[in-house]
C-alpha cells in the first residue's frame, strides 16, 4: 500500500473510527466488542484495537494520548483529522498492520466518492456550493 493508497484507506475509515471514539472514548482502545454496538461504531473500534495491539508501551501512551485529545474535542472535523493523522503514520510503520486493517474495510470501486455526514444539522455533498445550515442565518447575496 502506498502513500496514496493509505491516504485513501484513512479517508474511508476515518467515520467508522470517529464514531467508535465517540461512543466509547479512550475505553475504545481496551473494551471488549459490545454486540450491540453498529457496524461502524464496530469497525472503528476493531481498528483502534489493532493499531493498539501492535504497539510498545510508548506507542500505546501516544495512541491513548491521541484518542484522549479526540475525546474532549467538540469539534468531528478535527477529531477526523487527528485520528486520520495518527493512522497514516501507523500504517506506513508497519506493513502487516496494512494488511490487517485493509482486510477490515472493502476495497473502495473504481472512481467510487464516499460522502458521510454525521451530527445534527450534517450535510455532505462531493461537491458544494454555498451551505448553511441552524437557524435565523439569511443567504448570502451574490
Amino acid at each position: 500500500m502506498v502513500s496514496q493508497e493509505i491516504a485513501l484507506w484513512v479517508e474511508q475509515a476515518g467515520p467508522a473510527v470517529t464514531a467508535a471514539v465517540s461512543a466509547y472514548g479512550t475505553a475504545v482502545l481496551t473494551r471488549a466488542q459490545d454486540a450491540a454496538a453498529d457496524a461502524t461504531v464496530g469497525v472503528g473500534q476493531r481498528i483502534l484495537q489493532a493499531v493498539w495491539r501492535r504497539r510498545d508501551e510508548a506507542g500505546r501512551a501516544e495512541l491513548e494520548q491521541v484518542v484522549d485529545e479526540a475525546v474532549e474535542e467538540d469539534s468531528e472535523a478535527y477529531t477526523t483529522a487527528v485520528l486520520s493523522r495518527m493512522l497514516k503514520r501507523a500504517l506506513l510503520d508497519d506493513d502487516q498492520l496494512r494488511q490487517e486493517l485493509t482486510a477490515l474495510l472493502p476495497a473502495p470501486a473504481a472512481g467510487a466518492v464516499t460522502i458521510t455526514a454525521a451530527g445534527e444539522r450534517s450535510i455532505a455533498a462531493q461537491h458544494i456550493g454555498t451551505a448553511i445550515t441552524g437557524d435565523g442565518h439569511t443567504p448570502p447575496r451574490p
